[in-house]
């Protein structure tokens, strides 16, 4: 990447500094990764850092969220895309059937995910940032959801992808943690089963 000076340049550099975050992450872990460096990676000024992003907090959880979406979000969305045929509970289980492949397929970019948010935390800007991300994967997911299943209504899918959202966040921890107990499908699906059908049963 070649340096850039001056006003168009801190305007065209944006996507830069995502991927130099990125590198810089990967390389070196969230903790270990500095402004200067990301510049450097990015081959952009540190000016530009602010402009873009307001700080290096905010850029790297920008950088951390773009890397999930494309990757965990794109296999999610995969894999529902490939379920629309099938029963509701069953095109459940068979995403949360994926979810330890597809967070193997993401595990550097997952386990800084997960550094970044308890660094975050006493950086109001930042922790912004992050919350703003989290509720657009959230949405994300309902639209996903909604193109797959036109025969759910709003709050159903907002219900949904509330659930797949909370699942996805907890059982990453989980994965990064202790990889061989997390849950299988079936067994999700089946508690969500059981739940609906007790829900039922005292509404009658």
């Amino acid at each position: 990447m070649s340096q850039t000076t001056g006003y168009d340049g801190l305007m065209g550099n944006r996507e830069d500094l995502l991927a130099g975050a990125r590198q810089v992450i990967l390389e070196r872990g969230v903790a270990r990764a500095t402004a200067r460096d990301i510049a450097a990676a990015a081959g952009v000024s540190l000016a530009a850092i602010g402009y873009h992003f307001g700080s290096k907090d905010e850029l790297i959880s920008a950088a951390l969220t773009e890397s999930l979406g494309s990757g965990i979000g794109d296999a999610m969305e995969a894999v529902v895309d490939e379920t629309a045929a099938l029963p509701l509970l069953d095109g459940f289980s068979a995403l949360f059937d994926r979810m330890p492949e597809i967070f193997a397929a993401n595990r550097e970019a997952l386990v800084a995910s997960f550094e970044n948010s308890v660094m975050v935390w006493r950086d109001a800007a930042a922790s912004r940032t992050l919350a703003g991300a989290m509720q657009e994967a959230h949405l994300g997911i309902v639209e996903v959801l909604g193109s797959a299943r036109p025969e759910l209504d709003a709050a159903d899918l907002d219900a949904i992808a509330k659930l797949e959202f909370v699942l996805v966040q907890s059982l990453g921890l989980l994965w990064i943690i202790s990889p061989d107990s997390l849950p299988t499908g079936d067994e999700l699906a089946r508690a969500v089963a059981a739940i609906a059908g007790d829900r039922g049963r005292t509404e009658d």
